[in-house]
This record gives C-alpha cells, structure tokens and sequence, in this order.
C-alpha cells in the first residue's frame, strides 16, 4: 500500500510539475494564432486592392483587345469567387480563389503583349504601374502569412506542445503556394494580333 501511495504522489507531482509547460504552450498557440490571423487580414487588405483596380484594368484593355473576352470573364469569375469566399481567416477556398485571380491576370497581361498601341496608353500604363505595386505588396504580405504558419504549425507538432495542441484542437493553417500556373513559363507572342 505505501508503493501505491508514492507511485500516486509520484504522478501527482509530475502532473503539477507539467502543468505550467501546457499553460505556456497554451499561450503560445494563442499569440501564434492571432498573429496568423493579423498577418492574412494584411493579405485580405492586398486583395482587396488588387480586386479594385481589376475592373478599371480590364475596361482599359477592353478598348483595345477586343477579341479577348473568355479572359474578361475569367478575370470577372475569379474576382467574384474570391468576394464570395465565406470562410473567415485564411482557408484553402480563399487561398484558391486568389490563386485563380492571379493566374487570369497573368493571362490578360501575356494578351496585353499583342496590343502595343495599349502599352502606350498613358491610363493603362498608370493602372499597370498600381498593379504592380499591389502584387510586390501581396507577394511580402503573403511572405510574411507563411513564416507565421510555418512558426505556429512547427510549435503544433513539438512535443510536449503537440499534447496541448490535440486536447485544445490547435489546427493546422494552410500555407499560400503559388498557383499551378505559376510554374509553366508565360508564352507571349509579339507578332501583329489578327485585326489589329
């Protein structure tokens, strides 16, 4: 019976002993987490300008390239399905809506190549110009959305963290990768576009 009693007060101060290590893990996940949702509303704030400036660079374009419509309505089908994204904080509908908005942009400026009379339109140039400084500015706000992933989902899986994690359902977050397209090399065509 006394070994049965120390064994218990063993356990019992082990158990004492671990309770303050759950509470800071705790609290590193919440500070973690807060700092992942701060950082996607940086990014949310990114988007949101670019999808402002779409539709004045898509009516821009429109006057020149005129034969282009299946990218107008892919440009406009991805921007609705990104506003229509309902999943607050970051989440992989969100993160592939944007990815679709990027990958039509990149369409619309490799067509863009074709009308060199557009590359000389002073209000396409300025709303290129915005353009491009939105996306350097998506492209460090998302930057700095994954490093605090990788820094929370890390700490997620180190024992005796992971513990913490699993009893108070820490999740995982999602990182933002480039889109598929990001991968294949843009083809542009400097020849006379047909018509023009």
């Amino acid at each position: 019976m006394t070994m049965t009693r120390r064994t218990a007060v063993q356990i019992l101060a082990v158990t004492l002993a671990a309770l303050p290590l759950t509470g800071c893990s705790y609290n590193k996940f919440v500070g973690q987490e807060e700092a992942i949702k701060a950082q996607w509303a940086q990014v949310e704030n990114q988007l949101q300008r670019r999808n402002d400036l779409i539709p004045n660079l898509v009516e821009t374009t429109k006057g020149f390239a005129t034969h282009e419509e299946s990218i107008y309505k892919d440009i406009a089908d991805a921007r609705a399905r990104l506003l229509a994204a309902q999943s607050p904080g970051p989440s992989d509908e969100k993160i592939a809506a944007a990815n679709q908005q990027t990958s039509a942009l990149g369409r619309l400026l490799a067509v863009v190549e074709n009308y060199p009379q557009l590359k000389a339109n002073e209000q396409f140039n300025r709303l290129m110009d915005e353009l491009a400084g939105t996306e350097n500015r998506l492209a460090t706000e998302r930057m700095r959305y994954n490093e605090r992933v990788q820094e929370y989902n890390t700490s997620r899986r180190q024992f005796p963290a992971n513990l913490t994690a699993k009893v108070f359902g820490f999740k995982e977050y999602p990182f933002f990768q480039a889109p598929p397209d990001a991968k294949t090399v843009p083809k542009v065509n400097f020849s006379k576009p047909t018509g023009a």
